[in-house]
């Protein structure tokens, strides 16, 4: 078996701060590791495919939710009550993913991954694209 080789996101911290990804779980032997929760600054990791996405009105939407309503101090073992995961879900479908067959590409509208809803923090969200589980990062506010 291959090593796994390890990126992390944004390492330092120094990227500009309108990037956004989703990382497909996939059996890829690459993980990609990321700094997530604004200050709580909890450490993620998930192996598969990073694929870029654009969708800055769904961006401003989750940023406004974790750096402004939560305050940027994460979201650990949070209940998500009906508004505000209405209003996750809202931002997370704001945002498309191009999937693509190798000929034709498709845009389609992320979906919140209800089932994995109490990992979901700041730039930190599992979802469902065309292509399977994925969790869509950004960067972190801390």
């Amino acid at each position: 078996m291959a090593v796994p080789r390890f990126v992390f996101l944004d390492p330092d911290g120094t990227g500009a701060c309108d990037w956004l990804y989703a990382v497909v779980e996939a059996r890829t032997g690459v993980v990609y590791q990321q700094q997530y929760g604004g200050t709580a600054c909890r450490q993620g990791q998930v192996e598969g495919f990073l694929v870029p996405l654009f969708g800055p009105d769904g961006l401003t939407a989750l940023r406004e939710l974790f750096e402004k309503h939560f305050r940027g101090a994460g979201t650990r073992n949070h209940a998500w009550p009906a508004d505000e995961r209405d209003r996750l879900r809202g931002a997370v479908g704001a945002i498309r993913y191009w999937a693509s067959d190798g000929t034709s590409e498709q845009p389609h509208a992320l979906r919140l991954d209800e089932n994995r809803i109490r990992d979901a923090d700041e730039a930190w969200v599992p979802v469902i694209t065309p292509d399977g589980p994925a969790v869509l990062v950004w960067f972190n506010s801390d």
